[in-house]
């Protein structure tokens, strides 16, 4: 007797079935291979469009502006040929596969070079806030091109436009490829890797996740079960390739941000209640991580290093190279607006006018160093600004000068005073015995604005030559053991005392 059940279709095989019928039997896979390959390949449309939104994203990168990379996303002349390396890696056309890595290839590499030249010849080289997001790609990323690749797929495949045009915006894989040539331009290999990275991450997420969409809507429904299997193995291995490492740094900006949230709660545990951070720093990259904050407070306490170490012992497990610089300022707030309106009553118009040249020079400056207007202190009546350079991925001791060289040529006739980030000195190069005049000045520039002294070692002749040099520039230099070599090592020693 024949069991009836056994041959009644499971759950699976019904929705199969309905899959098969329903889905994939409505989708016109001619159509859409045509519209592809019409568009994943190399053209004097897609050139145009390369050139056009690799300009508008360093601009908007440069600026910086959320709107402007909006304008350049929105053309995204890269998502065709990925989506259509993507179909060839479902349906094995090599020849498809080929048209869309050439385009991909020759695109990149006239966006990257392209906005290279852009920057190069920019009076603005700084890491701006728009650049520095897209140097530290996590798993979010991934998931993000996941979920967008997911989208395109199925917009291209039941032609609707509009989500097309949301997912471009989404996807930004132009954006990345200019942080690269501003990396290339600059000689910042971290902000360059980290971008690239980024673009790759988006390349590679985008192309698999469109293999498998395409898959799933009856495209390569030719290809055998090993060919099938070589598919999932190919798309499972590059997923998870991407995912491990960029799970780690997720973990990691996790507990960096932990952590930056714990440190400046307890920057302020010392002081009074009206005292507030100007400006705080935080370099994870290094070990110990570097902590550099600026408060401004009615009232100096010499132990508040020590205060902030101890409170941030139990809470951040990391070890922590910290300094708390202290801004004496007066918060007699009622005095201030009393004197700001009997001003304004006597029409004397000159605290306003004050008030106007400060906000102007405080936004110049903070433009070209890419730190908040807020974090520049101006002294109207000195004609002075100061402020201290955030960490830069990959900056020398010269970046930073060379910025604070940008920002005084952008406020003529005020003096500009940009503390850099309390980084290692760094070698001098020797040529026939004498130092390197350049790198000397620009750790003498170093030392009077971290307010250090300078250990310096090396050959007996050149050692004594950079110290004497670094001595009429104003700055306390000391000889410490002669040693072989090319170069001088130069070492901070403590606070410098008062001049």
């Amino acid at each position: 007797m024949t069991d009836a059940g056994a041959h009644r279709p499971g759950r699976l095989d019904v929705m199969a079935r309905w899959w098969r019928s329903r889905v994939v039997g409505d989708v016109n896979h001619a159509a859409v291979v045509a519209k592809i390959s019409a568009e994943s390949g190399w053209s004097g449309a897609y050139l145009f469009a390369i050139v056009i939104s690799a300009g508008i994203s360093i601009l908007g990168l440069l600026l910086p502006s959320s709107a402007v990379l909006i304008g350049a996303m929105l053309i995204s002349p890269l998502m065709m040929p990925i989506i259509g390396l993507g179909f060839g890696i479902a349906t094995f056309d090599l020849v498809e596969m080929r048209r869309a890595d050439w385009a991909l290839l020759l695109g990149s590499v006239i966006a990257i070079l392209l906005s290279a030249a852009f920057v190069a010849v920019s009076p603005i080289q700084t890491v701006t806030s728009e650049i520095a997001i897209r140097t530290r790609p996590n798993l979010f990323d991934l998931l993000v091109a996941l979920l967008s690749a997911i989208a395109g797929g199925y917009a291209l495949i039941r032609e609707r436009s509009t989500t097309v045009t949301g997912v471009a915006i989404a996807i930004a894989l132009m954006p990345p490829l200019a942080v690269v040539g501003f990396g290339l331009a600059t000689q910042n290999w971290t902000v360059l890797g980290g971008s690239l990275l980024l673009f790759l991450t988006n390349l590679v997420t985008i192309a698999l996740t469109a293999a498998t969409v395409a898959r799933l809507y009856g495209f390569g429904a030719h290809l055998s079960p090993t060919q099938t299997r070589l598919q999932g193995t190919l798309i499972v291995v590059g997923l998870a390739a991407l995912a491990i490492p960029l799970g780690l740094a997720l973990k990691q900006i996790a507990v960096e941000s932990f952590a930056r949230r714990q440190i400046r709660e307890a920057v302020l545990q010392p002081f009074d209640a009206s005292a507030r951070i100007s400006q705080l720093d935080i370099d994870f990259d290094r070990t110990p991580a570097v902590v550099r904050a600026i408060v401004l407070t009615p009232s100096i306490v010499p132990t508040a290093d020590a205060s902030v170490l101890a409170a941030t012992r139990a809470t951040v497990r990391l070890p922590l190279d910290l300094h708390v610089d202290q801004i004496r300022v007066g918060m007699e707030i009622g005095a201030g607006e009393a004197a700001q309106i009997a001003a304004a009553q006597s029409g004397d118009g000159r605290a306003s006018v004050a008030r106007d040249a400060r906000n102007e020079v405080a936004e110049r400056v903070a433009l070209v160093a890419g730190v908040p207007a807020e974090a520049v202190l101006v002294d109207t009546g000195a004609q002075r600004a100061v402020a201290r350079l955030a960490p830069l991925p990959g900056a020398s001791l010269a970046t930073y000068r060379a910025i604070e060289q940008r920002a005084a040529a952008a406020a003529d006739g005020w003096s500009i005073e940009l503390t850099p980030p309390d980084g290692a000195p760094g070698p001098v190069p020797i040529t026939d015995d004498t130092p390197d005049t350049a790198a000397l000045d620009t750790a003498a520039w170093a030392a009077r604005r971290l307010d250090r002294g300078v250990t310096v070692t090396g050959p007996a002749a050149a050692r004594d030559a950079a110290v004497e040099r670094l001595v009429a520039a104003d700055v306390r230099a000391v000889a410490g053991p002669a040693a072989r070599g090319a170069t001088l090592d130069l070492a901070w020693t403590e606070a410098q005392p008062p001049r």
